[in-house]
């Protein structure tokens, strides 16, 4: 034990005290750490509001675009890894085969669930609701998903009024021929069944179009739609439809929009709705029934930019707890001229007694 003199008088320090007294600081200083970063998520997130009957949209917000992200890495692992585990949901009502893969599956627990633990009181539809998750999965909020320029104020909304519509992997039928330019997966918020924040995520080029109406959108959404390109009404009209059912497309394009009309098929509603976006098209026109996770995400984004979707007859969609998860009524969705395409429409229904095909 060491000595020091004082006044010619030796002082022992005893260090054991002090020793005692340095692990109890450090045992506590490492609880303290530790403690709050299990807390970290919550705080950080503020996946808990003051007030568990409101939503905060900003963090919805972050929390769709994750989603839309986490359950894109779900389908780029599936693809490269080839196991596909593929079966048959049925047929489509154009006779088409439905498929389901190990991707849309993986992608839907990680959505939903992600999605479902910070906002447990908000009613989530997905289309693979079906499915069964045996483990859970989750993430974090991460404001840093956001650009530093986006407008994305903390607005409160009452959780009953908002509905969340997931479609976990849009064009699987493509994605199992690897045509994964259509691939999209999707996350959209609806307030009092009308849509605000659309999410389209493209995960084979990594690119996220997201839009919250009336505050911001992703700056990946703002360059793909040009802001000074030629008006649509000076350009012949160029049609969007599925590749799934084209066999009369052409000839109901042609009756309804002049033969002059040109006519884009593809895959997936979410890549159609982003065709219209850059106007690569200048509508989307879907004549048959579609459900609502497929179109929801696309309608946000669209109304976003000044857009227009509506049924086919002229209705707007609603995206409520309460509604129906499938739109019978068709849909056309554009940027601009969409009343003038509606009154074309018509009049084509009109000499054709109702009827589009």
């Amino acid at each position: 034990m060491p000595t020091d003199k004082m006044n010619g008088r030796s002082i022992r320090i005893n260090r054991l005290p002090a020793t005692i007294a340095a692990i109890l600081v450090t045992v506590l200083l490492v609880y303290f750490l530790n403690f709050h970063q299990e807390e970290r998520p919550a705080i950080y997130g503020m996946l808990r509001s003051d007030n568990p009957n409101k939503v905060n949209l900003r963090k919805m917000l972050i929390a769709a675009i994750q989603a839309a992200q986490r359950g894109g890495l779900e389908v780029l692992d599936v693809a490269h890894s080839r196991q596909l585990k593929e079966r048959s949901k049925g047929k489509t009502d154009e006779g088409v085969n439905d498929p389901f893969t190990d991707a849309d599956g993986r992608s839907h627990c990680v959505m939903k669930q992600g999605l479902q633990r910070i906002f447990p009181r908000v009613q989530i539809f997905s289309e693979e609701d079906k499915e069964h998750c045996r483990q859970a999965h989750s993430f974090d909020l991460d404001p840093t998903v956001l650009h530093e320029t986006a407008q994305v104020p903390d607005v409160e909304v009452n959780a009953p009024d908002v509905t969340v519509w997931v479609d976990p992997l849009d064009a699987t039928k493509e994605y199992t021929e690897e045509l994964y330019e259509y691939v999209t997966t999707m996350v959209c918020v609806a307030v009092a069944g009308r849509p605000i924040i659309g999410v389209i995520h493209s995960p084979f080029n990594g690119q996220t179009a997201w839009a919250w109406v009336g505050n911001s959108m992703s700056e990946y959404l703002a360059n793909l739609h040009p802001q000074h390109s030629q008006k649509s009404g000076d350009l012949s009209p160029i049609i969007t439809v599925s590749r799934s059912h084209t066999a009369g497309a052409k000839d109901l394009a042609r009756g309804i929009f002049g033969e002059d009309v040109g006519l884009l098929t593809a895959a997936g509603a979410g890549y159609k709705v982003l065709q219209v976006v850059a106007n690569n098209a200048t509508a989307y026109l879907h004549t048959s029934k579609i459900k609502k996770w497929d179109i929801c995400a696309g309608d946000a984004i669209l109304h976003a930019l000044g857009g227009t979707m509506t049924t086919l007859n002229d209705q707007l969609i609603h995206y409520g707890p309460d509604e129906s998860p499938v739109n019978t009524e068709g849909l056309l969705a554009t940027l601009e001229r969409h009343e003038e395409y509606m009154d074309k429409l018509a009049k084509y229904r009109a000499a054709h007694n109702g009827k589009l095909a």
